[in-house]
């Protein structure tokens, strides 16, 4: 059958002792997990659980949470990932949308859920049941039964539930093994992305399914997670710009031996020249990657043999995944021209969740419609450009958030920037550029250092300068609501700076 549990099965016969998860120096074994896996499931189903019903976890990483997950799925059930940063309210208005049968806490947010009216069982129960003899669980999984609801990632106003099942889920895997092949026999990765995120959960099944061992670590720390690139055998390491740009930073990167590493990705913004010059002088490409959580991961992927020649770029689709960019009218637009990227593919959500309103609006005609910008140029090769409802319009021109931050980023002693929309008399909206540095940056000269780069209606007006790192959503990216609402009243506030 073609599930995520079958696969696990292939690997505890096949690779019966080798490390499927480590994480602070507990590991387990294929061989070990699997049984632990199907004990929990029989505990779920136990419990009333039936095929279909919902089951909540919110709790930090641990090798129990990952258990919980693939024992929900063994099941028939579906695992619907909490994030752990969400208030009580926020939690329990997930909760009531999905209509739950269980919640699985650690003891740092049992209380956070426990006034959501749907049972609260502690995760320590699943780590109880990682000794103990054979069991059979009842149900048998079904390749297109849904088995995972992933919300996502905050940036809109109100988090909506991705749908995926064993299929769509196992395409994608299948998919990138065929494109790359750098995991196709096994290998370290890391992941430390929270399991309630697109980028923990996604990235467990995924490596998961190709027999790795994944170390799980609940913080980035960059000399830690060099350490491990040095000292394990990881074969592919990804996550955002920030984690390679600290790692590059430590006086121990030059002399570090990265020569297992096999696979190297960025995604979530785009690689500067100086982080990619860095790595490049190790002997390690770093690839642009894009995708998003409907995708149901990185949909394309720039090819090795390109990456070093258009490190911007992000490659032109994967085996089984086309890509177009199409104008407010669904057309097809010519290469080079700005428009939306759409996505058609096995990998795509099934929908989201209790939202078939959002799901009509976001899949058309087997597309998925990504709210993203883009170009592809003659080659096929896509550049993102930015998210459509980070685009400021300014006296009827559209700006790109993005494009501002890449040239505030290039002024000596700024680390962190975001680029919002404040608002303007004559203009309606106008660029707010809100930044972080290692020292305050003299605001004319970051203004002429703009004017050098930008035309001018792109410049930005308003400039907040910030004695503390940005706000972050759980995926590490910035959270740009928070900065909307913290900002809202900046064009009363701030001086204009041109």
């Amino acid at each position: 059958m073609l599930t995520i549990n079958n696969a696990l099965q292939w690997w505890a016969r096949n690779r019966q002792d080798a490390v499927a998860l480590s994480l602070g120096g507990d590991t387990v074994t294929y061989g070990d997990w699997l049984p632990w896996i199907d004990r929990v499931a029989v505990l779920l189903e136990d419990a009333g659980v039936l095929p279909g019903d919902r089951i909540n976890a919110c709790a930090a990483n641990s090798l129990e949470y990952c258990t919980l997950a693939f024992a929900a799925m063994r099941a028939g059930a579906i695992i619907a990932p909490l994030n752990t940063r969400f208030t009580p309210y926020e939690l329990c208005e997930i909760i009531k949308d999905h209509g739950s049968r269980l919640i699985f806490c650690d003891d740092a947010h049992a209380l956070k859920c426990a006034d959501c009216g749907v049972p609260v069982r502690a995760i320590a129960e699943v780590l109880a049941l990682r000794h103990g003899g054979k069991a059979r669980p009842a149900h048998d999984p079904l390749p297109d039964s849904c088995v995972v609801i992933i919300s996502t990632s905050g940036s809109t106003a109100k988090p909506k539930g991705v749908m995926f099942s064993h299929r769509t889920m196992l395409s994608y895997i299948t998919a990138n093994a065929m494109e790359d092949g750098a995991l196709r026999d096994g290998g370290g990765v890391i992941v430390v992305a929270p399991l309630a995120t697109s980028a923990g959960m996604v990235q467990l099944v995924h490596y998961a399914v190709l027999g790795c061992t994944l170390y799980l670590e609940p913080l980035f720390d960059a000399q830690l997670f060099l350490d491990i690139l040095v000292e394990k055998e990881i074969a592919s390491f990804s996550g955002a710009p920030a984690f390679f740009e600290r790692i590059a930073a430590l006086p121990t990167f030059k002399t570090a031996d990265l020569s297992r590493l096999k696979f190297v990705a960025v995604g979530g913004a785009r690689v500067t020249k100086p982080l990619f010059d860095a790595w490049a002088a190790k002997g390690i490409i770093i690839r642009q990657v894009y995708g998003q959580t409907e995708a149901g991961g990185n949909s394309t992927v720039m090819p090795g043999a390109f990456a070093a020649t258009f490190p911007e770029k992000c490659g032109w689709g994967g085996i089984f995944t086309e890509h177009r960019i199409v104008d407010a009218d669904g057309n097809e637009l010519p290469p080079n021209c700005e428009g939306q990227i759409v996505i058609r593919g096995p990998a795509t959500m099934l929908g989201y969740w209790n939202n078939p309103e959002a799901t009509a609006e976001t899949i058309r005609d087997g597309w998925l419609y990504t709210g993203d910008i883009g170009v592809m140029d003659e080659l096929g090769l896509i550049t993102f450009v930015d998210r459509l409802k980070d685009i400021i319009i300014s006296g009827g021109l559209n700006i790109s958030a993005a494009e501002i931050e890449r040239a505030l980023l290039e002024f000596p002693g700024i680390e962190e920037c975001a680029v919002i929309a404040a608002k303007d008399e004559r203009f309606q909206e106008t660029p707010l550029a809100i930044v972080y540095g290692t020292s305050p940056p003299d605001v004319p000269a970051l203004i002429a250092h703009c004017n050098a780069r930008l035309a001018d209606f792109k410049v930005p007006r308003y400039v907040a300068v910030r004695n503390q790192p940005l706000p972050r959503l759980a995926t590490s990216k910035i959270s740009k609501p928070a900065l909307r609402a913290e900002y809202a009243d900046a064009h009363l506030i701030l001086p204009k700076v041109r």
